[in-house]
């Protein structure tokens, strides 16, 4: 499959994002890259439990959340027995380009990073690129 290949409808995506406005427009971003399936949560402990129920094929996380921030629950996802789950792409969206969390994200096999604000082209090249490298990874 070739860059910009991809059924975007028959895939889904787990947006993890505590404020509201934020959320509802990066829904609305994905929705005009071609998704249906997009299942919406406010932090990473509710993130978990919609992750294990719906299996999305790729996560859009904030990285400031409470209880449960994206850091947490990237280290959290990476460490599950199930391999298809556990190796899940997942981009950070974050206003913090701050060095250590970069690298923190990094050491936790981010597939991703996208800092706030971010423009539709910039998040469908980086959606892009992610599902791609992940398709190649994950081969059968």
């Amino acid at each position: 499959m070739g860059n910009g290949d991809f059924n975007y409808d028959l895939m889904s995506v787990l947006v993890l994002e505590d404020e509201f406005h934020i959320r509802k427009l990066i829904v609305r971003l994905l929705r005009e890259i071609g998704f249906d399936s997009i299942y919406e949560v406010t932090d990473g402990i509710d993130g978990m439990k919609e992750l294990l129920r719906v299996r999305p094929d790729l996560i859009l996380c904030d990285i400031h959340m409470e209880p449960m921030g994206g850091l947490k629950f990237l280290e959290t996802v990476r460490s599950l027995k199930t391999s298809e789950v556990a190796n899940l792409p997942v981009i950070f969206l974050t206003a913090d380009a701050d060095v250590d969390t970069v690298l923190k994200a990094k050491e936790l096999r981010v597939d991703g990073y996208i800092t706030k604000p971010f423009s539709l082209a910039h998040l469908k090249i980086k959606i892009d690129t992610v599902l791609t490298e992940h398709a190649a990874t994950s081969g059968d």
